[in-house]
């Protein structure tokens, strides 16, 4: 890991982490939360992150948009294919966005050894993603869209759907 990198992660206090986001972005960071300083990261004015939150972006490009709440608990990585957020997004506790994957296709070779893909993940603008749901790299949640709690999402989702399972299937389309 290199130095710079380092010093971010662990020798920055929260609360200067929390002052700096609100000074460059309007935003509201809990000094309980741990978030990456990172030019890879982009948060949107009075968009408020809750405690014990983890936010990476060190590989790709993580962009929140403005307006949304991300609640306690949540972690968010993206990775080389990124993570877009749109604006008026509600991510409920304990919710996970993970922007990478590993390679699997090889059974004689340790899938740990197999490298790492990552197609990006993208979310439209006033999404509300419930308690405990998994959005997984690849997937394409469409605007208004509503994620019933502990889905798990890895695919297209079209635009004002409401989803629920393990993978989430489309239950009910709002009108």
């Amino acid at each position: 890991m290199k130095l710079d990198k380092i010093i971010r992660r662990f020798l920055l206090p929260s609360p200067v982490v929390s002052v700096y986001f609100m000074m460059k972005y309007e935003c509201k960071v809990s000094p309980k939360a741990e978030v990456e300083l990172s030019n890879l990261l982009i948060i949107g004015k009075n968009t408020e992150i809750g405690s014990f939150t983890k936010i990476k972006a060190s590989d790709g490009l993580l962009h929140i948009g403005a307006n949304g709440s991300i609640s306690t608990g949540c972690f968010i990585s993206s990775h080389t294919g990124g993570v877009k957020i749109g604006n008026y997004c509600m991510i409920g506790p304990n919710s996970s966005i993970i922007g990478n994957s590993y390679n699997y296709n090889k059974l004689d070779v340790p899938i740990l050894e197999q490298g790492i893909t990552s197609k990006g993940i993208k979310i439209g603008d006033s999404v509300w993603i419930g308690a405990g749901s998994c959005i997984l790299d690849g997937a394409e949640i469409g605007s208004g869209v509503i994620i019933a709690p502990n889905s798990v999402v890895s695919s297209r989702i079209p635009e004002n759907s409401i989803v629920s399972g393990n993978p989430a299937k489309v239950i009910f389309k709002r009108r």
